[in-house]
């Protein structure tokens, strides 16, 4: 008789045979046929029809060229072993792009050149008719549209009148004053479409002009569609919409509301709004605060998360994504955003830059990471820098853990947590922007990491957000936020030069009164009595009323230690220096301590050290229910009981000190 084991192991391989007998590769070449059978010899010309015959287990290999198409996939994977796989052929640089070349121009007066098309060319989709509005989206007073002009690749600015474009003058808010003289205005009637722009001495027929009329590059219509890898391609130019959490939401690139997914090694660029979402689906709300202007966009937002758990929100039918290894740039409102759809997911070695540059808007969601509810989710050795906010970890972001990363040049901050009761584990972080961290949240435990910039710290008494049994999306109550019960171990702070406020931020950034922020963590310490009235009373502004822990932290250049800190070292004269530098092969973090800096060690802590987080008592632990150990760096170098320094870096001595943090 068989054994049993034997058995079940051929049985397994007999499986693995199955599969590999039945997957197939398809090839996409852009001389090729539709009419062709996809094969080597015989390729298919676009990635649609690939997508449209690929079953799980198959591989679409495309080829070097230009594809100027959506992609929609009909199918999905069965598991993360038997999924459908998308990939440029190796060492080949395959371009997908949501817009078209257009050509016909004539020019009109100075510079300007216009360019009128017929609505058929569009399609079901014209991305000059369709007017940006939605929940937590603020206009400035005039309309912005979906669609975008390009010169060479590079975004001209979209500007509401033919007047304006004529004689152009700089835009207030944009980063690239000169750029944004680049102006274009478009006109839509139910039949034509006119375009006009200022070119700025540039022959439109003759340079590179394209113009969006695709609402995505990647994305599929349907949900459900599960376990596709995306891998290596450069994707841009897609005419996608606000995307709050309160709506469908959609991306250059994203799964729909699916299972599964792994983005990897790709360039994402120029998406009018988001680069990859991995947000919620249409069938849970479509903007109804804005639409009906009934309820308020909090109320609304709570009636969207019970919603989707009446439709199924769980670890079984969403997220689980893996986003590795992409380079994200050139979106106006985030580089990766979502609503639960991101649960249980990796967000892992990611570049994000330049992200809402133009600045020709406002509302409640840019970033270069914004993701509400994200349960579970693992954010880990990303570089985001010159972005709004940084990260913006909103709503019910329990057993969320941030780790390894590196920001700088963030304008407003490098990461905002808001109305969040924890478990988050924030470890190993370098924040270098002017403003690290706006704690709206509790139940955080900050753990080795360098804060080189101001905190700020609050409460929120009229919002109740829901919190969560232990790894899992079901609901266990709804609270508000007290502020307070933190944890701050072995961290280094350290007071710099605050730059001044751009034009932007001056206009724009709510006031920051004396008090409410500050570098280190003496904010905690304020009595309610002692505090500055707040510009925004929902939002209350340092009145701490949880405990908060402070253990073995280094404060330098006069950063304020925690009065009832342990173990807490404080350097006022230590002469600190901290700076960024960008070279060819990656990006360095220069720190330069006094020759008689004193150092400090610090010891190994474990999730035992950090108790419960107080609202949900659920404690700070790994998804898969194991402790979390805090014995590596930032680079990953094993940490040794009381051989090692505060801060992200294992070793830490006087003098200056260069760390290659970004590898290009």
């Amino acid at each position: 008789m068989m054994n049993i084991k034997v058995f079940f192991f051929l049985a397994g391989i007999s499986a693995l045979v199955s599969f590999s007998a039945f997957a197939g590769e398809y090839h996409v070449f852009v001389n090729g046929s539709d009419d062709a059978v996809g094969s080597a010899g015989h390729p298919f010309k676009t990635i649609s029809e690939a997508a449209r015959v690929a079953r799980a287990g198959d591989t679409i290999t495309v080829h070097a060229g230009t594809y100027r198409e959506r992609v929609d996939p009909l199918f999905g994977g069965s598991s993360h072993l038997n999924r459908i796989l998308y990939r440029s052929a190796e060492g080949e640089k395959v371009v997908i792009k949501g817009s078209e070349v257009v050509k016909g121009w004539k020019k009109v007066r100075n510079e300007v050149w216009k360019l009128t098309l017929d609505n058929a060319f569009f399609g079901d989709y014209n991305p000059y008719r369709e007017i940006i509005a939605a929940d937590w989206f603020r206009d400035f007073g005039r309309d912005h549209h979906t669609g975008e002009v390009y010169l060479n690749g590079k975004s001209l600015y979209e500007i509401d009148s033919l007047e304006k474009v004529i004689d152009p003058l700089p835009l207030k808010g944009a980063q690239d004053q000169e750029g944004s003289l680049y102006q274009w205005y478009c006109e839509s009637d139910s039949k034509t479409t006119t375009i006009w722009a200022n070119f700025h001495g540039s022959d439109p027929n003759k340079e590179l002009v394209e113009i969006n009329v695709r609402p995505a590059v990647f994305f599929p219509k349907n949900t459900g569609i599960d376990y596709i890898t995306v891998s290596g391609f450069t994707m841009s130019q897609a005419a996608t919409t606000w995307a709050p959490p309160t709506s469908e939401q959609t991306g250059l690139i994203g799964p729909n509301w699916s299972k599964g997914w792994i983005i990897e090694n790709n360039t994402i660029s120029h998406s009018k709004c988001t680069g990859i979402s991995l947000g919620k689906d249409r069938s849970t709300g479509q903007n109804y605060s804005s639409v009906y202007k009934k309820k308020s966009g909090h109320i609304s937002q709570l009636e969207v998360v019970f919603r989707a758990i009446r439709n199924g929100w769980s670890k079984e039918n969403v997220g689980s994504h893996i986003v590795r290894n992409n380079s994200i740039s050139d979106c106006e409102q985030t580089g990766i955003c979502g609503d639960m759809g991101a649960i249980f997911s990796q967000i892992h070695g990611n570049h994000i830059y330049d992200i809402y540059v133009k600045r020709q808007w406002g509302g409640f969601e840019m970033g270069g990471i914004k993701l509400h509810a994200p349960i579970d989710v693992s954010i880990k050795n990303n570089c985001i820098h010159n972005t709004f906010k940084g990260m913006w970890i909103d709503w019910q972001a329990q057993g969320i853990r941030i780790s390894g990363n590196l920001m700088y040049d963030n304008s407003w901050m490098d990461i905002h947590l808001e109305v969040s009761h924890g478990p988050h584990i924030v470890d190993n972080n370098c924040f270098l922007s002017d403003l690290n961290l706006w704690n709206l949240a509790v139940g955080s435990a900050y753990i080795n990491n360098l804060f080189a910039g101001q905190i700020c710290e609050g409460g929120e008494s009229e919002r109740f957000t829901p919190y969560h049994y232990p790894h899992s999306t079901k609901v266990a109550g709804v609270h508000t936020l007290q502020s307070g019960d933190d944890r701050f171990i072995n961290n280094i702070f350290i007071k710099t030069p605050a730059p001044p406020y751009d034009i932007f931020e001056k206009a724009n950034r709510w006031k920051r009164k004396e008090g409410t922020m500050d570098y280190g963590l003496g904010m905690y310490d304020l009595h309610p009595a002692e505090q500055p009235e707040s510009d925004f009373p929902i939002w209350e502004m340092s009145k701490v009323k949880l405990p908060v822990k402070a253990e073995n932290n280094l404060y330098l250049n006069g950063a304020i230690a925690a009065k009832n800190g342990v173990n807490e070292l404080v350097d006022k004269n230590a002469d600190t220096d901290i700076r960024i530098e960008e070279k060819q092969d990656g990006i360095y973090l220069i720190l330069k301590l006094s020759e008689d800096f004193p150092g400090m060690e610090s010891k190994t802590i474990n999730s035992f050290d950090l108790g419960e987080a107080m609202v949900p008592g659920v404690i700070f632990d790994n998804p898969d229910g194991h402790p979390v150990m805090f014995n590596r760096d930032f680079f990953q170098k094993s940490r040794e009981e009381n051989l090692n320094s505060v801060g992200p870096f294992r070793d830490l001595g006087s003098g200056e000190r260069s760390f290659k943090v970004w590898e290009k």
